[in-house]
């Protein structure tokens, strides 16, 4: 099992430089950031987040480390014309040294698209559009050329060059909703959702059915997950779980995070990920990091 850190873009950069090189220098296996632009729901007049781009990001921090694979959480093609986001990816696939992992979705924030006045669009229209994105994702990355001729993108001879040092450079796909199964199955190498162990054991099984519909093997699919994370005295933690809920959200000392990832690996998780939202910052972050993999990563391992 992977384990990897999802360092919040809503803090200065110093301080996402900081999470990334030290998860590098102590044994961590990726490093994640998500694609948005703004906080989920807020507005003029409420106290706003500030937030850095992801594309921007994920190119420092391809030169800020050595090892470490790179993923998305994931971009949205709402705002991500695919064949523009093709090319970002060969570049930083190219300056990461071949460590690139391509995560997208369909988009669902509404405050960010209506901000800033981007068609969102209904669920059902969304994933059509993903769909078609992908189509040009992949021919882009991994063939030689590429047409695509759909209701939301039209590509004619489109040649990208050069390919990613990778071959072929991973596309992860985050959702959970029946119909995106079928997309992942089609399209994705990883698939990503947040979970606990019994939600995702029963959209992995979802999966596997719509892997079966068109006979591919789910085992060629990597799954990955993550969930809020609170290290420290049990009794404590499990308040400020049930303040979270419903979002998914594991907590304690060592023993309590092992039964936690032990649940996930039972159900055929290959990958977790730890957001540092919840981490604290400073020394208290780097500390609490330090504790899962120290602690709890070798059991996995």
């Amino acid at each position: 099992m992977r384990f990897s850190v999802w360092p919040n873009l809503a803090q200065p950069w110093s301080d996402v430089v900081e999470v990334a090189t030290h998860a590098e220098a102590s044994g961590w296996d990726g490093v994640y950031v998500a694609d948005h632009f703004m906080g989920d729901g807020q507005h003029a007049g409420d106290e706003i987040s500030p937030t850095f781009e992801a594309t921007a990001a994920m190119a420092g921090l391809a030169v800020a480390t050595d090892r470490v694979r790179l993923g998305s959480l994931v971009f949205g093609i709402t705002y991500r014309h695919p064949a523009v986001l093709a090319n970002w990816a060969k570049t930083v696939d190219h300056m990461s040294g071949g460590r690139l992992l391509l995560g997208v979705g369909a988009g669902w924030q509404i405050n960010e698209h209506e901000q800033y006045g981007i068609e969102l669009g209904r669920p059902g229209v969304r994933i059509d559009r993903f769909e078609e994105s992908l189509q040009v994702l992949n021919g882009l990355l991994r063939t030689p050329v590429t047409n695509v001729d759909g209701e939301h993108y039209r590509l004619t001879d489109a040649v990208m060059e050069p390919k990613p040092v990778q071959d072929p450079l991973p596309i992860l796909i985050g959702g959970k909703g029946d119909r995106m199964m079928g997309v992942v199955a089609r399209h994705a190498d990883e698939w990503n959702m947040w979970s606990l162990p019994e939600e995702l054991a029963e959209r992995s099984k979802a999966l596997d059915a719509a892997c079966a519909d068109i006979g591919r093997d789910p085992s060629t699919i990597a799954r990955s997950t993550q969930a809020l994370f609170f290290v420290g005295d049990p009794a404590k933690v499990n308040g400020l779980i049930a303040r979270v809920k419903p979002r998914p959200a594991v907590g304690g000392g060592a023993a309590e995070l092992i039964e936690a990832v032990q649940g996930w690996a039972d159900v055929g998780v290959d990958e977790v990920i730890v957001p540092d939202f919840t981490l604290g910052t400073g020394a208290q972050r780097l500390e609490a990091l330090d504790l899962i993999v120290e602690q709890v990563v070798p059991q996995f391992r």
